[in-house]
């Protein structure tokens, strides 16, 4: 039943490190999702993986979109949580609706450093590395954005912990 649902055969877990858009022989958008432990292809685009990713947890990605946006004030390249219990928080390196949009999971990277021409090295906590055609001051800028809104929605869960640990559900009458 679950996977009628969650249409994808790819599902994002907090082991995914990232999502990369590449192109088919015949120009189709697919996926290839960096694991901690493994690499594969997906058939279906980053943005489309995310989405489902985000609809498996309750949402959409225009959800969660939505959600930093109201949270936050970014518009355009939102970084999203797509479950934030889990510590999945992803950002997208150009409009998620490029087809060459990938995804990469704040939590997994450890360096971002300055590659050739415009291109950024990733350098993950596991030592695995990916070339992104993204220049460095917009990667920063994800980098740091994502870092903002984990804070600020962070905070809000916690708060919400701390003053409704004593409230109970009241059944309807």
């Amino acid at each position: 039943m679950l996977d009628n649902f969650y249409s994808p055969s790819y599902e994002v877990t907090p082991l995914t490190m990232a999502i990369i858009a590449q192109q088919d022989e015949n120009g189709n958008t697919s996926a290839c999702v960096l694991e901690e432990q493994e690499e594969f292809s997906a058939h279906y685009s980053p943005s489309k993986i995310i989405d489902n990713a985000c609809k498996f947890f309750g949402s959409s990605l225009r959800g969660r979109q939505d959600g930093t946006r109201g949270i936050c004030g970014i518009t355009h390249k939102a970084p999203i949580s797509i479950d934030p219990t889990s510590g999945m928080y992803f950002f997208p390196t150009t409009s998620p609706t490029n087809p060459e949009c990938s995804w990469v999971a704040h939590s997994h990277i450890d360096q971002v450093n300055q590659g050739p021409g415009r291109q950024t090295k990733i350098v993950f906590k596991n030592r695995k590395t990916i070339l992104l055609n993204v220049s460095f001051g917009s990667m920063l800028n994800q980098v740091q954005r994502t870092a903002q809104y984990r804070y600020l929605l962070d905070n809000r869960i916690k708060y919400l912990h701390r003053h409704n640990a004593d409230v109970v559900a009241e059944p309807f009458a």
